[in-house]
């Protein structure tokens, strides 16, 4: 099993040709983003992936024309999201899709790149982050590879990507993006699956905070649970932000989004809030040289499609195998980062 682990970080410390970032004057704000981008497939059948249907001649009718517009699509997203330093995405299929991304539109107005592994997921889907050079430096990058206990039979899921990087003060910070397992065959079935990821990333933050004990983290993803659910308010302990937040305690910067009762995906007319931030104690009370604020869940009625049954739901790119042309099936969320001496 492969973990990310601290020896490892030291060891890629100079493998990450970056440009250095622009030394501004401190304090400014820059924002974060992540988006579920609604499986970002290239056209090209990749016969070690379960990629068929993303073809032309899949039962999707996965065309160049319908890639491409795609593309646009999110890259409308970002641009009025204001081009986040930072952007997280999972249901990309590759590197080469995510090339294709930051040449498109706005996106090559700025000097963005790319962190991304394959993972082995069974439908050939990854997440991934990319960055703006101009405000973020990578140090280290690497991932937790998920590996189930047999009992659980399950298939194999994508890695949590892990990203150490610096804005303009210096100060180090870790990304941690995720899409954890689905709810395939119900919240009972597919809750111990989920718990196991949970457990596999603090795991992880224990090894890295024993090396670095002022790091602050910054989980982003689809984690298929809400805030109240047990692999996040249990497992990882994330519950509501506290008035006196403490240093490396987990806090979920949506759990009062959750009991108001709003999402960023809707399940048969049912709000779910999937897509979240979840951040360490340090970025709430500015210990770290940042502090995180006004994570929203960003929509726009461009965005929406008037479903006739159940209202106003995220316009997605297909149903089944019938084409819709939309953004995703799920709502991008964001949050502000102040970045301090």
């Amino acid at each position: 099993m492969r973990y990310f682990i601290p020896f490892l970080m030291l060891l890629v410390l100079g493998a990450c040709n970056t440009k250095q970032v622009n030394q501004t004057r401190l304090p400014e704000n820059v924002q974060i983003g992540f988006y579920n981008v609604e499986n970002l497939f290239d056209t090209i059948d990749n016969p070690l992936k379960n990629d068929d249907e993303f073809t032309p001649q899949g039962e999707k009718q996965y065309t160049t024309d319908r890639y491409q517009k795609k593309l646009e699509n999110i890259t409308r997203v970002f641009t009025e999201m204001g081009m986040p330093a930072i952007i997280g995405m999972c249901e990309v299929e590759n590197e080469a899709v995510l090339k294709d991304l930051v040449q498109t539109g706005t996106f090559k107005d700025f000097p963005y790149k790319i962190v991304h592994f394959e993972s082995p997921d069974e439908r050939g889907i990854d997440n991934a982050l990319i960055y703006r050079t101009d405000l973020f430096k990578v140090i280290a990058k690497d991932y937790i590879r998920i590996v189930f206990p047999e009992e659980m039979e399950e298939d194999a899921t994508r890695d949590v990507l892990v990203v150490r990087g610096q804005f303009s003060n210096g100060k180090d910070i870790l990304l941690l993006v995720n899409h954890w397992p689905s709810r395939r065959g119900g919240l009972e079935v597919s809750e111990p699956k989920r718990i196991f990821v949970a457990g596999e990333i603090l795991r992880t933050l224990d090894s890295l905070q024993k090396v670095y004990p002022n790091l602050p983290v910054l989980l982003m993803g689809d984690f298929n649970d809400e805030p109240l659910n047990n692999s996040i308010l249990k497992k990882l302990n994330a519950g509501q932000v506290a008035d006196n937040p403490e240093d490396h305690k987990l806090y979920n910067l949506f759990y009062d989004e959750d009991v108001q009762d709003k999402g960023t995906y809707n399940y048969r007319g049912t709000w779910n809030l999937m897509d979240q931030f979840i951040v360490s104690g340090n970025l709430l009370n500015g210990k770290s040289g940042y502090k995180v604020s006004n994570a929203i869940i960003f929509q726009k009625d461009w965005m929406m499609y008037e479903d006739k049954k159940n209202g106003p739901v995220p316009s997605k790119t297909y149903g089944g195998p019938n084409y819709y042309g939309g953004y995703s099936d799920h709502l991008p969320v964001r949050v502000d980062l102040e970045v301090r001496n």
